[in-house]
């Protein structure tokens, strides 16, 4: 029995041994930099809503299929994002108010194509992929607050689904460690609903856009 299960072990090791060679991963600063241009309330054409940039702890697992094809899924810790009034209710302007705030997980999977050979030190690769951004523990603002009138405010968006590009490029120091450097371009469209007093009183359709910067280490199992 003793026998039988070692050699079990030395077997799932083998096996398992291909899979941890082909996977890397990459740790760094990411950077989330939505679309400066302004998303307009619904129902006020001449106001709308703006969101902030804001930088995370991310990590990328990389899952080499073969000498230039790699699968890579791209994530982080929470972002968290400010909400600012654009343009005019009426006479009211509303530039730089404060709308409120929300935080998101926008975790993205890509299929990359790297550059040159297994071996080279520096490799360029472009990838293509999909987004799905999940919001939550979004609130109102105080501004926003002020201007229905009440402090019974509630902000929803809605999750998001939408394609992404990426470019970027790996420098391997030595067999094991490298720098992994990433720029994207992620499609992230959400509605926010504003309620006041338990009854909807704005929406708008957000679209963030961001793109999004990660410089990193990289280590190769």
């Amino acid at each position: 029995m003793k026998k039988l299960l070692t050699t079990a072990l030395f077997t799932s090791g083998l096996l398992a041994a291909p899979a941890m060679a082909n996977l890397s991963v990459n740790v760094g600063a990411i950077n989330v930099n939505p679309d400066s241009g302004t998303s307009y309330l619904n129902e006020i054409p001449t106001a709308g809503v703006s969101v902030d940039s804001n930088t995370q702890l991310g990590i990328t697992f990389d899952y080499a299929i073969n000498d230039n094809w790699v699968i890579e899924l791209v994530a982080a810790t929470p972002f968290s994002h400010d909400i600012s009034g654009e343009g005019t209710i009426g006479d009211l302007a509303i530039g730089g108010t404060n709308i409120g705030s929300t935080k998101h997980l926008p975790p993205s999977l890509f299929a990359q194509y790297h550059f040159g050979s297994a071996g080279d030190k520096f490799r360029a690769f472009v990838g293509a992929g999909v987004n799905y951004t999940i919001f939550f523990d979004s609130e109102a603002g105080a501004d926003l607050k002020a201007v229905l009138g009440t402090d019974d405010v509630e902000l929803k968006l809605s999750n998001s689904f939408g394609l992404a590009g990426q470019v970027g490029a790996n420098y391997m120091i030595n067999e094991k460690w490298g720098v992994h450097v990433m720029a994207s371009y992620i499609d992230i469209d959400t509605e926010a609903e504003v309620f006041a007093n338990g009854q909807k009183a704005l929406t708008s359709d957000v679209a963030i856009d961001p793109f999004v910067f990660m410089l990193g280490a990289k280590y190769k199992f």
